[in-house]
């Protein structure tokens, strides 16, 4: 077994020069990179460690890296518009995807989410997706592939819009998570093939979109538990005593709905509306004594 302490044959790797610009290839024995009129040997990067510092033909140093999982969605070719790291490392969290689990997705676009998932549910889980579009699906597995190679991925070339199908073995699934524009159009499947006390998630961009969902969840009745939110992610620059904020934030890009399934009757929508201000003082009032008990 190699080092992965060593860049090989078939890796792909990134090039990062001194302003953090990346450059995405894969190795191959023999061939020639050629950046802005300088070159540089796949041999010559092939067996050094990762995180090495490489000399193009023209004088230009890089730094030669495996990409982070954030640093290769960005960079893989696409068919769809990948979701963004911020995006791609919270929904796994809030869906609760464990390893062992059994996930359904929907909308395979790139495979950025895909891959999220499949490292969530490691080995021992499956997750199940579907994708209408027979180029999209392609370059998935193709990005997908290359990266992780996964033996407990099932792929489908099926809409959700037109129903979940079980497994061979019938086992429900244990989170449902969709990547798609009408996402309310898949909760009545998703009823019917998620476990009780699974999760729902979806991501969409745009609000109209979510009141939709949410309608859709509440119609549902066995959903409870319904949080709509988005991150935002801003950097900072310390330099020194120079401390501020960076100019520039991956700020929206989507809309995370999270639902539970549940028996109907007490965390449903109706429950929820109709809760008192009274109540809800109260709630805060014993939230303040746990704190000071603990």
């Amino acid at each position: 077994m190699r080092a992965m302490s060593q860049l090989a044959n078939g890796d792909r790797i990134h090039l990062v020069d001194q302003k953090r610009r990346q450059y995405a290839l894969t190795l191959k024995a023999g061939e020639t990179y050629q950046f802005s009129g300088q070159r540089i040997a796949h041999d010559a990067l092939i067996g050094r460690p990762d995180g090495s510092i490489v000399t193009l033909s023209g004088g230009k140093k890089m730094v030669a890296l495996r990409p982070t999982f954030g640093d290769y969605v960005l960079k893989m070719p696409r068919g769809a518009q990948v979701l963004y790291p911020k995006d791609l490392a919270i929904i796994p969290m809030w869906a609760d995807v464990y390893p062992g689990a059994r996930v359904f997705e929907a909308g395979t676009g790139s495979g950025a989410m895909t891959m999220a998932l499949l490292r969530a549910v490691g080995p021992s889980g499956l997750v199940v997706t579907y994708d209408i579009r027979e180029d999209f699906s392609q370059t998935a597995q193709t990005n997908i592939a290359r990266y992780m190679n996964p033996t407990n991925l099932r792929c489908f070339r099926k809409s959700a819009y037109e129903g979940i199908d079980l497994l061979e073995d019938q086992v429900l699934f244990d989170r449902v998570v969709l990547d798609l524009p009408e996402p309310w159009h898949v909760i009545p499947h998703a009823v019917q093939a998620l476990r009780s006390g699974g999760i729902y998630l979806s991501f969409v961009p745009t609000i109209p979109q979510v009141m939709q969902t949410v309608e859709a969840l509440e119609r549902a009745t066995v959903f409870g538990m319904i949080e709509t939110f988005e991150t935002l992610l801003r950097t900072w620059s310390i330099q020194g005593r120079s401390v501020r904020p960076d100019h520039r934030m991956v700020a929206h890009s989507g809309f995370i709905t999270v639902a539970r399934k549940v028996e109907p009757g007490l965390l449903g929508p109706t429950m929820n509306k109709s809760r008192s201000i009274t109540e809800e003082s109260e709630d805060g009032v014993e939230e303040a004594e746990e704190e000071q008990e603990s």
